[in-house]
């Protein structure tokens, strides 16, 4: 099958047609398997779907609504949406309705296919989304709406690279915007079509190239994304999967469990997993410390890390009952694709950016910045069109210099003496304490050292004298023994400086995260400035 154009639907139905026989998607729910699809099948499969959206009046370039937990028909609907040039849109499943009304009608969502618990909460919206017009349910309606079309291929016009993706973002700092890509673009930042030449396998520059990589076997592994695919970073993982002729698995659970996910790493023989940082690679590192010999991991070849960087502690520890495997962080965002691997400075422990020619560091007036200063991380190259909408802020976020469109997003960096990039935080999350600014990435990774916390979050609230004030919410390892302030604060001292130190701490019984496991500041922020909250010690 000849590929002519960078298109994710084309790319796929090449990958299906090379090696249909392929296992292309295990479905684990409670660590029992509930769905096995050959590539020939979610080919087909996705193609029925197709064509259920075109009967419900779905066409080229309008946004579908994916309200669904993790499962193959999240897998297949996008797929189908990718066939028909429409435009799939990741749904939080944790959404109220006010915060559905958000994005249903900033996005002028057409339709959605929804978990059948959640059709309640669309329908107390919908009078509010006049461009909504069909709301398909997984289950049994969705079954029979497939068992009703066509397994045959959408007669359509062609499709193209320029066709569109768009994410959106988890609204950690705001209310969540649409980032939209073209397919093409997309598939060079985050799915794999820059290639690994350390390994051996050079970048693409023809789209029919993919059929000999696929058939060659470079890239094929089983991965495994042990986070909703409403984040990017897995749904990600899993076009990077399937446009490799790979094995995507997916723990289908509601709730996350690190004993089912090491024992579906096990006996799905899974070769790669994604994790976003401590809040899910801290259990996986505790239950393998219980009982190591009852995992079999001889299979496993990388734990990456996204959207979180994992504290020094919890990596080392995985390193050490992981002999062999490769423990990484990663860099991307929603606004730049895949960034990087991140390592830490030999000589005080900072994350620094293993960085390429399409990276940079800008000051306020888009000059890069000089050896020692901070400024915002910026990449160049393949980057999205726009914020969906919102031409303000996509002049900010996207701006052309000299000549050159860059995305610059609000990440903050220091350019150190030797090139080295210095990561800082999200400018938007830092603290402002007496004039010093705070980023909470690096105290929180600092906390999670401690042997007694379990997760940290950050945060800094109004202070009369110092504007504001650094403050730690925690939870511990053992609520029989928590940890002592004088103790944490003795510790911190040792690895931060004396104004980065939380002058308050809070003890609760789970930090609260995101669905995709990013950081909830909103919700520590309320509970670190709350009178009634009593801090420990």
């Amino acid at each position: 099958m000849l590929v002519v154009e960078f298109n994710l639907a084309d790319l796929f139905e090449a990958v299906a047609a090379t090696v249909p026989d392929n296992e292309a998607l295990v479905c684990s729910a409670a660590g029992q398997v509930t769905v096995r699809r050959t590539y020939a099948d979610l080919d087909e499969r996705s193609n029925r779907l197709a064509h259920v959206f075109r009967a419900e009046g779905i066409r080229a370039h309008d946004f579908v609504g994916l309200h669904l937990y993790n499962g193959a028909e999240f897998i297949e609907a996008m797929l189908a949406l990718f066939k028909l040039r429409a435009v799939p849109v990741n749904v939080n499943y944790r959404s109220v309705p006010d915060e559905l009304r958000y994005i249903f009608v900033d996005s002028g969502m057409r339709a959605v296919v929804t978990e059948p618990e959640f059709v309640p909460s669309i329908a107390a919206i919908r009078n509010d989304v006049p461009a909504l017009i069909s709301v398909l349910r997984a289950g049994a309606d969705y079954s029979a709406a497939l068992t009703a079309q066509s397994a045959g291929p959408l007669e359509q016009g062609a499709r193209s690279g320029d066709d569109m993706y768009v994410l959106y973002t988890g609204g950690t700092t705001g209310s969540p915007k649409g980032v939209v890509w073209r397919h093409e673009d997309l598939y060079f930042a985050a799915l794999g079509g820059r290639g690994r030449p350390s390994k051996g396998v050079p970048m693409l520059t023809e789209p029919d190239q993919i059929i000999d990589r696929v058939r060659r076997g470079d890239l094929i592994m089983r991965r495994l994304p042990l986070c909703p695919l409403i984040h990017g970073g897995a749904m990600w993982v899993a076009l990077q999967t399937l446009l490799t002729g790979g094995a995507l698995i997916l723990d289908t659970g509601r709730h996350f469990d690190a004993e089912i996910a090491l024992d579906l790493i096990s006996s799905e023989r899974v070769a790669l997993v994604m994790v976003i940082g401590d809040g899910t690679a801290r259990p996986l590192a505790d239950a393998l410390a219980r009982d190591r010999a009852r995992f079999d991991m001889s299979s496993l070849q990388v734990i990456a890390s996204a959207g979180a960087v994992l504290s020094a502690s919890v990596k080392s520890q995985l390193q050490a009952l992981l002999s062999g495997v490769s423990v990484v962080d990663t860099l991307g965002a929603s606004e730049t694709g895949g960034q990087g691997h991140l390592r830490r400075s030999d000589i005080d422990g900072s994350l620094q950016l293993i960085a390429d020619v399409d990276t940079a560091v800008f000051d306020d007036e888009l000059r890069p910045v000089a050896p020692g200063q901070i400024g915002r991380l910026a990449r160049s190259g393949n980057i999205p069109l726009r914020y969906h909408g919102d031409a303000e802020k996509t002049a900010s976020t996207f701006p052309t210099i000299d000549g050159v469109r860059w995305s610059v997003p609000g990440d903050l960096a220091r350019v150190e003496g030797d090139g080295a990039i210095t990561l800082l935080g999200r400018g938007s999350t830092s603290i402002n304490t007496g004039g010093e600014k705070v980023f909470p990435e690096e105290v929180e990774n600092v906390i999670k050292g401690y042997p007694a916390v379990f997760d940290a979050l950050v945060v800094g609230i109004d202070d009369e004298r110092f504007g504001e004030q650094v403050v730690a919410v925690i939870s511990s390892r053992s609520q029989a023994e928590p940890p002592v302030v004088a103790d944490l604060v003795a510790y911190c001292r040792l690895h931060l400086s004396g104004y980065k130190v939380p002058r308050k701490w809070i003890l609760v019984d789970h930090c609260e995260r995101l669905p995709t496991g990013k950081a909830h500041y909103k919700w520590a922020r309320t509970i670190a400035s709350d009178p009634t909250t009593r801090p420990l010690g």
